[in-house]
């Protein structure tokens, strides 16, 4: 309890404050820590993904001022959500292969890549193509978890050497870093409730996990409502 209860601001509500787990503290170490966005120079960032991990790196991306936000995915809803949220410009990766990508990254960027470059979905085709859409000096963070693929992502380490790209591992939060996010949700900078897509009872959430079974929902489902009743 010492290392891991924090006070919540006054004007956080818990809706905002259950939001942060575990996407934005997962996004805010992989852009803010491992990406280092604070850093001079860092002012276009591409995402890969915009599941619920990827659109909260967009939203934390903007919150830091990121300058020019590329969102790369295949779901037009999670696109159209992506530009919702912050990000300036979108790519439609359905029906094209990684080559359509990469030259439409280099084309937005005048030909140069981004300064940031995150996989937040984890497939190898996003992992690779995160390396390959970094500027020269750049860095690629690696935060979706590449479990169960059917091929290992094929990182070109000539390419990392020649532009002397860093890739960075990205993984969880640490609890006594969330006074952090937690001061950026109540100076109004960082707002998790555009992430809540509906508010539900208890009984309602344990249908929706099942739900989950054949798809996933992209903003959040929370439980505020339960039923009052004593057990005598």
């Amino acid at each position: 309890a010492d290392r891991n209860l924090r006070v919540m601001p006054s004007n956080v509500s818990f809706v905002e404050a259950a939001a942060l787990g575990c996407r934005f503290t997962t996004a805010y170490r992989a852009v803010v820590q491992q990406g280092r966005i604070r850093e001079e120079g860092v002012k276009v960032v591409a995402i890969f993904g915009c599941g619920g991990l990827g659109l909260s790196c967009i939203m934390v991306a903007k919150c830091f001022g990121a300058q020019r936000i590329l969102a790369v995915d295949v779901n037009a809803a999670a696109l159209n959500k992506a530009m919702e949220l912050g990000a300036t410009d979108v790519i439609d990766a359905k029906g094209n292969d990684d080559e359509y990508t990469r030259k439409e990254v280099l084309n937005l960027t005048n030909n140069k890549g981004a300064d940031l470059s995150i996989d937040a979905a984890g497939f190898a085709s996003t992992s690779e193509n995160a390396v390959y859409c970094t500027r020269r000096g750049g860095r690629m963070v690696q935060v979706g978890l590449p479990i169960g693929e059917k091929r290992t992502p094929q990182i070109p380490m000539g390419l990392v050497a020649g532009r002397e790209i860093e890739i960075f591992g990205s993984h969880g939060f640490a609890a006594n870093d969330m006074p952090d996010i937690l001061e950026l949700v109540s100076r109004g900078k960082l707002d998790p409730k555009q992430l809540v897509e509906r508010e539900v009872s208890l009984e309602e959430g344990a249908k929706a996990i099942e739900d989950m079974d054949f798809g996933s929902p992209l903003g959040i489902t929370m439980v505020t409502r339960f039923k009052e009743f004593s057990r005598l």
